[in-house]
């Protein structure tokens, strides 16, 4: 491999946009909550529930799987290290801190029917446990009065799920509890426990309190989501007010899984709301996530005064911003779409915000609620993957995250605590939207890219939207990027189906070749589409026997037209390659002539390299190699550039198929960390516009266990 290559121009788009005046919430870190175990890592761990010591200088987090709590040193905020973990005897499901000691919640039931859990006081400095209080039922979420005085748990008695249906009733009822802080640690004595039964509509004999929040009156809110219902308790135990939780039309939607399409022409009467989260806004307002559960999911947001009058609903608005920048999980489309769940409230330099934590987009959605009957979304914040709880330190100006999921047995990114800063400067995020380009356009699983006429881009969007495969035409003039318009692309007049497209290109004449990666096991095959500017495939060219006999389905990654040859990158090693190698196969149009080199890619320190795009400038094909990994375990995310004069193909039936040199361009490994994130794992795209300007994208599956993120960004001017 040759030297390096400088890149000339600026470094990445990330930092362009307008003049620094506008505050916004940055990411700064991510956490990798595997990095707070000493020696072996549990199978499965997690950070859902999280909170800050009083100076905001520790975070804590509960780790449901691995019954532990975790500890994070934030004291740098850009460069969170780890304080390990405590064992909790147990599973942890909430966490509140007064000063430094953390009031955790901790289930220790031995069936649905015999429920008990208990809530400890641990000293966040030491670690130890000066306290416990038994609960007498399972504990779910925890809160905090305002002025340290007491803590409020619901109770939640979780219903059994595989039994009647999954609906409630099913004994014994849940209900709240207030324990007092007395000193730091807890009164047990104090308990009192307020008796939520006969309240809601739906099964009111057996309440399942789900969120609890303390305003400064001592006043707790509490969602109870299976009963769509919602009940403020005083501190005595009596019931201010309680009231449905009601229900909300929904338009514009998309209400139909497993048909992979992004198809938002839908309707949902009368969706109950189903609350989960639920955060005081001031003594007297609240907000409600409506995830839902047994019967609704709103997708929204709702704000309510405590007397049950409805300021404000979100209906599918949240959604819709949410589809935007390609974060929609399309599979989740017939239950509760994004589910917001989590929910935060802080008040940063005298703006009061509500943070709501869309569960299955892994977004956080950022709404100023300085008028709670008109609160304007002003970010969605990029997360890791399903955000479960959040903490605001104003007092620091930072936000941080927990995210439950742990992807080790599904190949993605494991369980991460991820830390914002309110900034004076630009929103770094989204890089890539759909908003502004008239009717909603919703896209993901970015997977080619290819640039057009001046600062045009066009993508394409791989086997996830299968009865969807789309060309979308970018402007990436803007900060972020904008997604103008969406082609589908037909066959007969009908979308086309069994297309896995990974590559487009320019055919010259107004229209395009699309390459699509074959799967024979799934019966799509590996070709080229000759695709017309309206989308309509007009050719379709399969691969020679030659290359039939030896195809995997690591197929074609990527299209590029040098004359009248087209070049294609092969992912990985087919069966006649030598290790560490891969193909890049040529097809002439005119002549209707296959061949191939060989690429020489990395060897991988663990899971596998590829190729992934291939793109003509100059004299020079540009190619992105990658590995499969995230994050840490990251090594191999590089453009290189092959000289043109070494493209001379082979014929697939010789023995001698020529091996091109290649030459580092850019390691994007620092351009993947520049939005305070861990690696993503698949750079799917790039594009060279005429001026030599160098874009890179990232495919997101569809958000399909993944985080969502699309990055889309230069790295500057070819050499």
């Amino acid at each position: 491999m040759k030297k390096s290559v400088l890149l000339s121009g600026a470094a990445c788009a990330l930092t362009a946009g307008p003049a620094l005046a506008d505050m916004n919430f940055n990411r700064i870190a991510s956490f990798p909550v595997t990095a707070n175990f000493d020696g072996a890592v549990p199978e499965e761990t997690s950070a859902e529930i999280i909170d800050a010591t009083a100076d905001g200088m520790v975070l804590v987090y509960t780790d449901s799987p691995a019954g532990v709590l975790g500890a994070i040193d934030i004291t740098d905020p850009a460069n969170p290290q780890p304080l390990g973990t405590m064992a909790m005897d147990g599973e942890p499901t909430a966490v509140s801190i007064i000063g430094t000691t953390a009031f955790v919640g901790i289930n220790t039931s031995e069936s649905y029917t015999e429920p008990s859990g208990m809530v400890k006081a641990i000293d966040v400095t030491s670690m130890t446990e000066p306290a416990r209080c038994d609960l007498g039922g399972q504990p779910d979420s925890t809160a905090k009065a305002p002025d340290g005085s007491f803590i409020a748990v619901a109770i939640e008695n979780e219903r059994d799920e595989d039994l009647g249906e999954g609906r409630v009733p099913q004994m014994p009822a849940g209900d709240l509890v207030m324990i007092d802080v007395v000193d730091g640690s807890l009164d047990c004595g104090s308990l009192i426990r307020a008796d939520l039964t006969g309240l809601a509509d739906v099964a009111g004999e057996d309440p399942e309190p789900e969120f609890v929040d303390i305003n400064g009156l001592g006043e707790t809110v509490v969602t109870l989501q299976e009963n769509n219902h919602i009940v403020v308790v005083a501190r005595d135990g009596s019931i201010v007010s309680h009231f449905s939780a009601g229900s909300v039309d929904l338009d514009g939607i998309d209400a139909t899984d497993e048909r992979g399409a992004l198809i938002f022409t839908e309707s949902q009467p009368d969706r109950v709301r189903e609350p989960d989260g639920v955060q005081w806004i001031d003594d007297t307002h609240f907000a409600i996530a409506n995830e839902g559960d047994m019967d609704g999911g709103a997708r929204g947001m709702t704000i309510f005064a405590k007397d049950g009058t409805e300021l404000f609903e979100t209906g599918a608005s949240f959604e819709h911003a949410i589809v935007q920048i390609g974060h929609y999980p399309d599979r989740r489309s017939d239950a509760k779409g994004v589910e917001p769940e989590g929910m935060e409230f802080g008040v940063f330099d005298g703006t009061p915000f509500v943070f709501v934590m869309a569960e299955r987009a892994s977004v956080v959605g950022v709404y100023d609620v300085s008028d709670p009957a008109a609160p304007v979304l002003k970010q969605l914040l990029p997360s890791g993957i399903s955000p479960e709880g959040a903490v605001a330190i104003p007092s620091r100006g930072l936000l941080a995250t927990a995210n439950e999921y742990d992807g080790l047995e599904d190949g993605a990114a494991r369980a991460h605590v991820m830390l914002y800063e309110y900034q004076e400067a630009p929103a770094a995020y989204p890089q890539l939207t759909s908003e502004g380009a008239g009717e909603l356009i919703g896209w993901g699983a970015i997977s080619g890219m290819v640039a057009g006429e001046g600062s045009t881009i066009y993508a394409v969007n791989d086997s996830f939207y299968g009865f969807q495969p789309t060309i979308y035409t970018i402007d990436a003039s803007t900060t972020p990027a904008r997604i103008t318009a969406a082609t589908p692309v037909t066959r007969a007049g009908r979308p086309a189906q069994k297309l896995d497209l990974e590559g487009i290109v320019l055919d010259g004449e107004g229209g395009f070749w699309v390459a699509s990666e074959g799967r024979t096991d799934r019966v799509v095959p590996h070709a080229l589409y000759h695709v017309s500017a309206q989308g309509e495939i007009q050719a379709e060219i399969g691969l020679p026997p030659e290359l039939m006999a030896v195809e995997r389905r690591f197929g074609f990654e990527g299209i590029t037209k040098v004359g009248d040859t087209l070049w294609m990158a092969v992912q990985r090693e087919w069966a006649d390659d030598p290790e560490h190698h891969a193909k890049l196969v040529s097809y002439n149009i005119e002549t209707e002539e296959w061949g191939a080199v060989l690429y020489p890619k990395a060897a991988p320190e663990t899971g596998w390299v590829g190729l992934s795009e291939i793109s003509a400038h100059g004299d020079h094909v540009y190619i992105v190699e990658r590995d499969n990994r995230h994050g840490l375990e990251a090594v191999t995310k590089r453009v290189y550039r092959v000289p043109l004069a070494e493209m001379v193909p082979a014929t697939l039936d010789g023995d001698d198929m020529p091996i091109v040199s290649k030459e580092l361009v850019r390691d994007l490994l620092p351009d993947l960390t520049a939005t305070g994130g861990y690696v993503l794992d698949k750079v799917e795209g790039l594009a060279i516009l005429q001026t030599g300007e160098i874009f890179v994208s990232t495919d997101n599956d569809g958000v399909e266990d993944h985080s969502g993120e699309t990055m889309f960004f230069s790295i500057g001017t070819a050499p």
